[in-house]
């Protein structure tokens, strides 16, 4: 590529825009999950176990759901266990396996949260967006985190 035209590429414009975008939804959300005492990775997690089977998942699947390493997933489950939201439970046959399982206190969090993190959803990401427009962009982002992040793959997104 001509060194003159490099900052000139349109993919720099498209992950610049999708850059802005996230930080700027992040900016918007935080003050409601912060008013529930929990960070995003909190309620990403906790939103996470209350859409799985059983409400739970294996801890390397929380991981990777959430792009954590596994000492970054035991440290967030370890916080949301003393807080009561979760708890582990063992893989049954295999003694090295465990899964995070969403408490009663877990979910009456998330389902406090949910509804003013859902007005912020709506009023900043998929409110703007015709409904054309959400269903090209969740097929769009689907195909791009299969790409990116296929351990994350899963049967209720």
């Amino acid at each position: 590529m001509d060194p003159k035209r490099l900052f000139e590429d349109p993919r720099l414009t498209t992950i610049g825009l999708f850059l802005e975008a996230h930080e700027g939804l992040v900016a918007k959300l935080e003050p409601t999950w912060k008013q529930y005492g929990l960070s995003g990775l909190d309620l990403n997690a906790l939103m996470r176990l209350t859409r799985s089977p059983g409400r739970k998942l294996r801890m390397t699947d929380l991981a990777a759901q959430t792009g954590l390493s596994t000492s970054g997933v035991t440290r967030l489950v370890d916080r949301l266990e003393r807080n009561g939201f979760v708890r582990r439970e063992a893989a049954p046959g295999d003694r090295r396996s465990f899964y995070a399982v969403l408490t009663a206190a877990g979910a009456t969090r998330v389902a406090r949260v949910l509804p003013a993190y859902l007005d912020g959803v709506e009023q900043w990401f998929t409110g703007v967006l015709t409904a054309e427009q959400l269903d090209g962009l969740i097929e769009s982002l689907r195909i791009i985190r299969d790409t990116v992040n296929p351990t994350a793959v899963t049967t209720s997104d």
